[in-house]
Order: C-alpha cells, then structure tokens, then sequence
C-alpha cells in the first residue's frame, strides 16, 4: 500500500477581459457577462465526478486560476468555495489562492472574497512600464498595479504574490531591473520572476517580437538575484522567490510530485490512487462544451516507465534537496530501477548524493533537460 501524496485542488475560471499576446494558457476573451452562477454549478458537478479517485482525503491546498478569476463575482466564489467545503474535507489552515488581474481589483470585493474563504492573492503585474504593459496587451496600468498591491497588504491575507516578467520586447537591463526594484518596493512576502518565452498558437508566435539575447537575459537574471537575495527573498524554485516562511504551499505540492484535483476548462488533474495507480485527467478546454456537461476530455494511467521522468521532471525544479525515500513513496516504484540514470547523472556532476536526498548541482540546474532526460522512458 502507498503512502499516499498529499492533496491539492486547482480550479479553472478560463474568461478574461481580453487574450495577451504572449499567453498560451486556456483563456477566452470575454463576450458578454461571465455566467457566475451557472460557471460554479458545473465546477462543483466537475468535482463530485472525480471524488471517487480521492479516497476522502483531505485538501491542503486550493487555487483559483485562468483566465481572470477575479472576474468572477464575490457571491459566486462564495457559492464556489462552500460548495467545495460541503464535498471535500478541507484543511483547517489550508492555503486558498486567486490570481488577479490588477485591472479588475476592487477593495469592496477582495473583502468579499476574503470572507468566501480566499486568503493569498496572485496579481498579474507582469510590468511597471506603461509602454511595455501595452506590449504585453495587458489592460492595467502601472497605479493599479501598486494600488492592487497595496489593497493585498492591507487586507492582512496570509500572503499575496506578483507576478513579474523580464526578457521583455526590446526590454533592457535597466528596465528590467527597475521592474523588479519597484515590485520589491512593494514588499510581497513572495514574487514570482518569470522569463518571457514565445509558446506556440500564440499572437507572439505568428508575429515575434525583438527579445533580449541570451547574453542580456544572463545579466538580467544575475543581476536580478542580486537585488531579490539582498531584499530578503530566497529562489526556491526556478522562477519563485519568496520572504521566510511565504513560499506557495500549492505550488509546492506540484513540484514535490503531489496530487492534484483539476476542475474546471481545460484543468488538468493527477491522483494517485490506493493500488499504486496514478491517473492523470485533463478536462474540455471550451466553456461551450464544458457547460453542456462534458467534464472529461481525456483520463490516463501513468505507465510504470514514465513515473521516474514524470517524478525528476517536477522534483528538480525545486532548489530543495530532494528526499530519496519520497521516490519510492510516491512512485510505487523501487529506487533500484533508477540506480543507472542516478550513477549517469553523479559521474556527470549533474547531482550529488547523500543516504537521504539528491540534490541537483549548479551544473545540473545550467543542463537540466539533459539531466532529466537520463530518466525517459526508453
């Protein structure tokens, strides 16, 4: 019998006041109102259909993504959240987090949602400079940012995150630093610090912009560290760095090879199941076919093969020493079916090894894909 991981829920609201050019998430620019109440009734459908694969165990962590969520009324995430409660068993200190677009950030609501049970906000700053929020197609400016940041303080939520991006159209050190002094003059307990990357079926993709050269991106990260080390914020995973004690529980779960609940457009799920099974599930991506009753679009079990690349794939994303006994406990598999990638990967200098944990070296960070790749599946 396994140990089982322990249990999150991600929940997918996919509208959005209008798509940005760089994101490849599954978003719909909004036509008309958000259906509110009907949206929360076929989540909570959504949910009873998968509670059979979560063996009644309780939920840590939940988080509302998309799209915007915060477009969403505060009556209807009450509904969403209660209802939640009503089927699953919650943590009592569970950590519940809702990104925001700083453009639809209102202080009466945020009240509201932290009543509903929401109590760590992710806002979508992305950018300081007006001319590079336009680029990005985002509809906040660079006031409602902070305004938004500083209705989070003010709440006294357990925590609140930006979201900030660098290696921006045509962007330089400079502007990419300034970015990120003005999100640390912000002071959030945590601060996610992504790299913009082209993805596929984006607007970016079929007219790319001007991006800065590896050589300037290298200089920005380093730089960038600098400032965010020296501010009190520690990197604990390849793009999120966060104040003592702040890191995002939810998040956390994901990397360490927990299990998840996926509810909602496009949501993508993994249980581990009693038996040692573990069933990944991704829902219908259109709310069309989503609010016609067609949770379920595709359910598959990991085969025996991929569970070590699918358990380094996430594990090594994180700085943390990684606990060898987790590989077992998790997987169901023996770690004696590993032990050839594992010398390759220590002759390589790719990661190091003690009785208790792997923990991957600065080289094995720089050359990750062909760390993990010593893990595929032949």
């Amino acid at each position: 019998m396994l140990n089982l991981p322990p249990l999150s829920l991600y929940i997918h609201i996919p509208w959005c006041v209008q798509k940005c050019p760089y994101c490849d998430f599954n978003s719909h620019a909004l036509k008309g109102e958000v259906p509110h109440e009907e949206y929360v009734q076929h989540l909570l459908a959504d949910l009873e259909q998968d509670l059979p694969l979560t063996a009644g165990r309780t939920v840590q962590t939940i988080f509302i993504g998309g799209g915007t969520p915060s477009l969403l009324s505060s009556e209807a995430m009450s509904q969403l959240l209660d209802g939640v409660r009503a089927r699953l068993p919650l943590a009592p200190d569970a950590e519940i987090t809702m990104e925001a677009n700083p453009g639809t950030v209102e202080a009466d609501r945020f009240s509201a949602y932290q009543r509903a049970g929401v109590n760590r906000i992710s806002i979508g700053v992305q950018s300081f400079s007006p001319e590079k929020l336009t680029r990005l197609g985002r509809i906040h400016g660079p006031q409602e940012a902070k305004r938004a940041a500083h209705l989070a303080a003010d709440l006294g939520l357990r925590s609140f995150n930006l979201d900030l991006m660098h290696g921006l159209p045509d962007q330089s050190i400079e502007q990419a630093l300034d970015d990120l002094r003005q999100a640390i003059a912000l002071n959030p307990p945590h601060l996610s610090w992504y790299q913009l990357t082209i993805e596929p079926n984006t607007l970016f993709a079929s007219r790319p912009p001007v991006l800065p050269d590896d050589d300037a991106l290298w200089d920005i990260f380093e730089q960038g560290d600098k400032l965010l080390t020296a501010a009190g914020y520690q990197q604990y995973e390849t793009s999120a760095y966060a104040k003592a004690g702040y890191r995002c529980e939810h998040n956390l779960n994901y990397w360490r090879f927990g299990d998840y609940l996926g509810i909602g457009c496009g949501a993508h799920g993994k249980l581990t199941q009693a038996d040692g099974r573990i069933i990944r599930s991704a829902k219908t991506r259109h709310p069309r076919g989503f609010m016609a009753g067609n949770y379920l679009d595709k359910q598959h079990e990991v085969a025996n093969s991929d569970k070590p690349f699918e358990f380094f794939m996430n594990r090594f994303r994180l700085l943390e020493a990684a606990p060898r006994v987790e590989f077992s406990r998790y997987t169901g598999l023996d770690e004696s079916v590993i032990r050839a990638p594992l010398d390759e990967a220590l002759q390589q200098g790719y990661l190091t090894e003690t009785p208790e944990t792997w923990q991957v070296t600065e080289k094995g960070k720089l050359f990750l894909n062909s760390l993990l790749e010593l893990f595929l599946a032949e």
